[in-house]
């Protein structure tokens, strides 16, 4: 199985960030753009593992309170100029940095490995290029002229603000992936204080 923890998105939230989407796609028509009943905010990806019965007890263990998380502004990683994905920013406080690590901390009891790199949430759009894996440290050399025109229209518009809504929950996700693209499946619920 291909699982990862993740948070997933108030429909509100969902809609208006697809609208958005709708409204630049045609700038980018050779990105690959994420399909909206996908949108969530990822606390770890664990990757293939034989381990989800482990990983779905361990992740009882994680005792944290709910946290507004707040959808505005968008932006390129790793920069504008050379740019392999497209995403929208996610505003917190720090129960949301404390709940990633909470997360890391209940897998790395099962058996993965820690996170080496700072939580950074982002709620992916699109990606550039036809085999890009979706991390934001992958090599690619069509950012540009998959995203350039995009860059130029985001940058003569105001940045975005989606809304905010109560993470009240997080979830365990199967990820299943075929050339239509990655189909997500929660296994398994997780309340917040």
């Amino acid at each position: 199985m291909r699982l990862f923890v993740g948070i997933d998105i108030d429909e509100t939230i969902r809609q208006r960030i697809s609208q958005f989407m709708e409204s630049v796609r045609e700038a980018a028509p050779k990105a690959r753009w994420v399909k909206p009943e996908t949108f969530h905010i990822t606390l770890k990806f664990l990757g293939e593992t034989q381990k989800d019965q482990e990983i779905k007890k361990a992740l009882e263990q994680v005792q944290k309170p709910g946290v507004a998380v707040r959808f505005a502004g968008s932006g390129f990683f790793p920069t504008a100029k050379s740019a392999r994905v497209l995403w929208v920013g996610i505003e917190a406080d720090d129960r949301l940095p404390a709940l990633a690590a909470a997360v890391d901390a209940a897998a790395s009891s099962v058996g993965f490995a820690r996170e080496v790199q700072r939580f950074t949430p982002h709620l992916t759009l699109a990606r550039a290029g036809s085999r890009s894996s979706g991390n934001p440290h992958q090599k690619s050399s069509s950012g540009d002229a998959v995203f350039g025109a995009l860059r130029g229209r985001l940058e003569s518009m105001p940045q975005p603000d989606f809304g905010t809504m109560q993470a009240r929950e997080f979830f365990l996700y199967e990820s299943t992936l075929s050339p239509a693209g990655a189909r997500y499946r929660k296994i398994a619920r997780y309340p917040l204080e």
